[in-house]
């Protein structure tokens, strides 16, 4: 069983690490090279979940390290108006040009057709990726102030030698605390290769009570093979992810959850849409949303993760964890940018099988 602090005793309800960048996209489907217009957004993996639960009245926060500059603040800005907690977030100077450090930035097309949606990254040198294991003191913020979730990703890890360390200094501190550590692999074959990726799963897994990641992930971060899954993801059978999972927890009995979401792409805004969960000795699928009509693909994973935060630190039984969390990452896939504009009434109303309807 998840065994979650009571809201009494903490401060923070989930608290995460990681970084935010700056997402700059065409209107539209339109191409990079060929814009006179970017759409600015904020958005980071660790950011999303941090801001959605914030969204829907959980106290939470977010760790990084952030450059005091106005891109720095449009940043800040963003994360205000959902209420997150910015009270551990580090400052650091700019030096007017972003040698010492800034903040990332990342170029987004959104695909349609067979047209995939594609990301370039312009993050090198970021602060966060700057950061230093002592730099945060993990210990008063799980021992002092208290919380009940912590929450970061193979995304963060990735960044540099230093955050690997980090990432690893706060799960410890935040486990003997007795804080749930939730952890999305979400691998990215442009930040590391599969083999480093593998050894840093490896050394932070015993840490971790929930584990969380798509299939490539699970293959490329810890070694896992599903049989009889598409290279196009056009097809992916739930019992072999089943035997997956089945056999993650077999190596690692200590996982309290294992979930993942399943994306059979049939083109650039249409997709099939489902998760699964393993909890205390049970599989738990959601509904499945077919031929679900993608305005932004980016996030979803992030909408799953927050809606079963959600869903066990408000005392939702599994299947409701399950449902809520697909039921958002299918709803926060309707809008434009990384972040949830979904109402936590929205989510309700597909959970429980409402339609698409005009509301008047």
């Amino acid at each position: 069983m998840l065994k979650i602090k009571p809201v009494s005793e903490c401060e923070l309800d989930i608290l995460t690490l990681g970084e935010c960048m700056l997402r700059l996209s065409p209107p539209g489907h339109q191409r990079i090279e060929l814009t006179h217009v970017f759409e600015a957004y904020a958005g980071g993996g660790e950011y999303n979940v941090a801001y959605a639960l914030s969204r829907y009245g959980m106290r939470a926060g977010w760790v990084s390290r952030l450059v005091d500059n106005p891109i720095g603040h449009f940043i800040r800005n963003h994360a205000q108006g959902s209420g997150m907690d910015l009270s551990e977030l580090i400052w650091v100077p700019y030096d007017g040009v972003g040698i010492s450090d800034r903040v990332g930035i990342n170029f987004t097309e959104v695909g349609i057709g067979v047209r995939a949606s594609t990301t370039i990254y312009d993050r090198g040198n970021t602060a966060v990726s700057h950061i230093k294991p002592g730099e945060i003191d993990w210990k008063r913020i799980f021992n002092k102030r208290k919380v009940r979730w912590f929450h970061t990703g193979g995304i963060f890890t990735a960044l540099s030698d230093s955050c690997t360390e980090v990432v690893k200094e706060a799960m410890k501190a935040a486990h003997e605390a007795g804080t749930i550590v939730s952890y999305d692999l979400n691998y990215r074959t442009k930040l590391w290769p599969a083999a480093k990726s593998f050894e840093a799963t490896k050394n932070l897994i015993p840490y971790i009570d929930v584990l969380i990641g798509n299939e490539e992930d699970f293959k490329k971060s810890l070694g896992c093979e599903i049989r009889g899954i598409d290279e196009n993801y056009k097809s992916l059978p739930v019992e072999a992810y089943k035997e997956m999972v089945t056999s993650i927890i077999a190596e690692y009995p200590h996982l309290r959850i294992v979930g993942t979401t399943l994306r059979e792409v049939t083109s650039g805004l249409l997709n099939n849409w489902s998760a699964i969960m393993y909890y205390d000795g049970t599989f738990y699928e959601s509904k499945k949303y077919t031929n679900l009509e993608v305005e932004d693909r980016v996030g979803g994973g992030d909408g799953f993760l927050s809606g079963l935060i959600y869903g066990f630190s408000n005392g939702m039984k599994p299947q409701e964890c399950v449902e809520m969390g697909t039921a958002h990452g299918a709803l926060l896939q309707s809008t434009r940018g990384d972040t949830s504009m979904i109402t936590l009434e929205e989510i309700k109303y597909v959970m429980n099988g409402g339609s698409a309807r005009i509301k008047r």
